[in-house]
């Protein structure tokens, strides 16, 4: 199917509110292809950053969970992070990202989806890649910010979060939806 067609919007000024390591965002006065103009629109940027569908040999999933300041609460979640600048690529950020959190590495990985996190405001995008086989090789190497605990779930542990909506990133529940509807068994 092919795309709509590009209405873009045209910027007539912008300016920097804050520069933070975790917190970039512009206030945009933009024109609409209609001539509307919208005199303040937010724009947050942040680098891109992956997410890790992760199953042993044993076909055991890879889960972490950690809390989350914002909401307040501690939850099962998928390992994932920021593509650093180092990173030669947003797989070579994955592996990094899953060796780190998990101690797992290894096996073989692909692409599996490519998400934006809101295109509304937000810059980046989301790279999900589905990685099997993967064995543990290391301890964990969680940086100051973080305090996870690694799960392995099986496959009806897995559905069974989802089913009851435990798995609230969403960013985190997309892909692994899409994984069960392709591979239902």
């Amino acid at each position: 199917m092919k795309r709509p067609e590009n209405r873009v919007w045209r910027v007539l000024s912008s300016e920097y509110l804050a520069r933070r390591p975790w917190f970039t965002v512009r206030r945009e006065k933009v024109a609409l292809p209609n001539g509307t103009i919208v005199p303040e629109w937010y724009i947050f940027e942040f680098p891109d950053w992956i997410n890790v569908i992760a199953l042993t040999r044993e076909g055991k999933f890879i889960f972490i969970s950690q809390y989350r300041h914002a909401i307040g609460q501690t939850r099962y979640e998928l390992t994932a992070g920021v593509i650093d600048a180092e990173d030669a690529s947003p797989e070579a950020a994955a592996r990094r990202e899953l060796l780190e959190e998990t101690g797992y590495g290894g096996g073989k990985w692909e692409l599996f989806m490519t998400l934006s996190p809101n295109p509304t405001n937000h810059t980046n995008m989301v790279y999900t890649f589905l990685a099997t086989d993967v064995e543990l090789m290391a301890p964990q190497h969680t940086e100051a910010s973080e305090d996870i605990m690694v799960h392995l779930l099986s496959r009806d542990e897995v559905r069974e979060l989802l089913d009851e909506g435990e798995i609230i990133q969403a960013l985190h529940a997309a892909p692994l939806w899409k994984f069960f509807a392709e591979r239902p068994r």
